[in-house]
């Protein structure tokens, strides 16, 4: 009788170190779908306006203690993170994730911000919070911008078979898009521009649109659309990212365009590494 009132008794205590585990994951996933909501809209930061971004990734390993005070990269190394680029945001006193992300909003939202960082951790003990972002090592196997430019477009299709939610908005199946060459020579022509200038914005660096360039490239639209990425280095992350994403989610789905043209750029000097651009339209 007294082995089975021990058993009882360190089932209970178990049980109520998994519902404390529980509620604690659920503070840090809270934080990260409030930083990825965030993320999802146009903000105002620093006195500068930031384009919609994709979600970021929550990756285990960018999980770090919040009382570690070794050096970040080190830290990284040990979890065996390909780390290009990375940041912490260390923040102490929020009793939630609600607060949290008042603070960060208040406080580093250049950073959560940053379309460069693609993947993220938050540790959480008490009221000490440590929110972990970074930008991986370029992993993907690429074939040229056209090959991976065709990969979009068939992945898009796919995703357009099938109704989806974006967001607030509801889209049902609709018909596969068709690939427009002059449309993939405006997409290419803004994501070389990107990369090569270190800059993430539908406006480049000549104050021209979507629509400017795709009328310079010879494409007579009624509608125009437009989805750009960085740091993801296959096709299907990025897909993945806008699906997750309303803005981009609806420009995918959308029934009203026809046709699309993609592509990607590399240059390891800018903070990304790598952009896409998904010019969508319709004649």
């Amino acid at each position: 009788m007294r082995v089975m009132s021990f058993a009882v008794r360190l089932a209970g205590l178990s049980l109520g170190l998994a519902f404390a585990a529980c509620a604690m994951a659920t503070e840090e996933t809270q934080l990260v779908d409030s930083i990825n909501a965030y993320r999802s809209q146009a903000q105002r930061c620093a006195g500068q306006a930031s384009a919609e971004l994709p979600p970021l990734v929550t990756d285990p390993r960018l999980v770090l203690s919040t009382s570690s005070t070794g050096d970040l990269q080190q830290a990284l190394a040990s979890t065996g993170y390909p780390m290009v680029s990375v940041q912490s945001i260390s923040l102490n006193g929020p009793v939630n994730a609600q607060a949290a992300m008042k603070a960060v909003q208040e406080s580093f939202c250049q950073v959560v911000l940053n379309p460069q960082f693609i993947d993220i951790g938050v540790g959480h003990e008490g009221r000490d919070w440590r929110i972990v972002l970074a930008r991986p090592l370029l992993a993907g196997r690429l074939g040229d911008w056209q090959a991976e430019g065709q990969k979009l477009l068939t992945m898009i299709n796919t995703a357009r078979t099938q109704p989806r939610q974006c967001g607030g908005q509801a889209f049902a199946a609709t018909a596969p898009l068709t690939w427009n060459a002059t449309l993939a020579t405006a997409a290419e022509t803004h994501t070389r521009a990107m990369a090569n200038n270190n800059f993430f914005d539908h406006r480049d660096r000549d104050g021209r649109t979507p629509g400017d360039r795709a009328e310079l490239a010879g494409y007579v639209a009624q509608q125009i659309g437009e989805n750009i990425a960085a740091g993801q280095d296959t096709a299907r992350k990025v897909v993945d990212g806008w699906l997750a994403s309303p803005g981009h989610c609806a420009n995918l789905m959308n029934p009203q365009f026809r046709d699309l043209g993609a592509a990607y750029a590399v240059d390891p000097k800018s903070d990304a590494g790598i952009y896409w651009t998904a010019m969508f339209g319709t004649q």
